[in-house]
């Protein structure tokens, strides 16, 4: 495992801060095995927003450190949210994240762009979640108060009312799918909150798109009747 970091620079690690990722791609080539210098080599003159997320892991194996920069910016949000939802404890949603990002730094020379980089980045997210939920049962969300917090989408324009009610009716829903099983709960943050298709479920979950949508289904059917309830 990495080396951790503070905890209140992954906590904000969708909002622009969560430095540890971006130290490790730049060690030298005894420490992380980057090629040459550091200096980006194919990124110079092209629109970095056009630049698809494969072509920027490809070019960061190729020692284009600038592009781990632009895939970290675009993922580190989506990624430490479902992280944080999942396991619901921050200490081990930063843990996870960590290990998530130092097994793509560890694996950029071996990366062949067979399915989307997103896809690819969801997969290991997900096996660890396995992992961890094999060995611990994730804790009742309740119990963190900082975490149904997080959860609540920041605007500074809701009145304190608007504010409370979305602040319970998120908890709600996610107290729910914190009690969903185990296949059934990921199914469902990847639908909803990564807005995946079925098909990308099914890549990072191992399984075939119908029994993709049969979790779902399920799921769903649980949800209803837990907030209907």
């Amino acid at each position: 495992m990495v080396a951790v970091v503070g905890v209140r620079a992954l906590r904000h690690a969708d909002r622009g801060h969560g430095p540890l990722p971006q130290r490790l791609a730049r060690q030298p080539r005894s420490a992380v095995g980057t090629r040459g210098s550091g200096r980006s080599r194919t990124l110079p003159g092209m629109d970095a927003g056009a630049v698809s997320d494969e072509e920027l892991m490809l070019a960061y194996g190729r020692g284009d450190v600038r592009a781990f920069d632009l895939l970290y910016a675009r993922h580190r949000g989506p990624l430490y949210r479902f992280l944080l939802r999942g396991l619901s404890v921050r200490a081990n949603a930063d843990e996870c994240f960590q290990e998530v990002w130092s097994r793509v730094i560890a694996s950029r020379e071996r990366y062949r762009p067979e399915a989307k980089f997103s896809t690819w980045l969801f997969q290991i997210a997900h096996n660890l979640l396995v992992d961890s939920y094999r060995r611990k049962k994730p804790e009742d969300p309740a119990a963190d108060a900082d975490l149904a917090l997080a959860v609540t989408a920041d605007d500074d324009d809701r009145q304190p009312e608007r504010t409370l009610s979305a602040f319970e009716e998120r908890r709600r829903l996610q107290l729910a799918i914190s009690e969903l099983p185990e296949e059934q709960r990921i199914a469902v943050q990847l639908r909803l909150e990564q807005e995946l298709s079925l098909e990308e479920i099914g890549e990072i979950t191992g399984v075939g798109r119908e029994t993709v949508k049969s979790r779902l289904r399920y799921a769903m059917d649980k949800l209803r009747s837990k907030l209907t309830a």
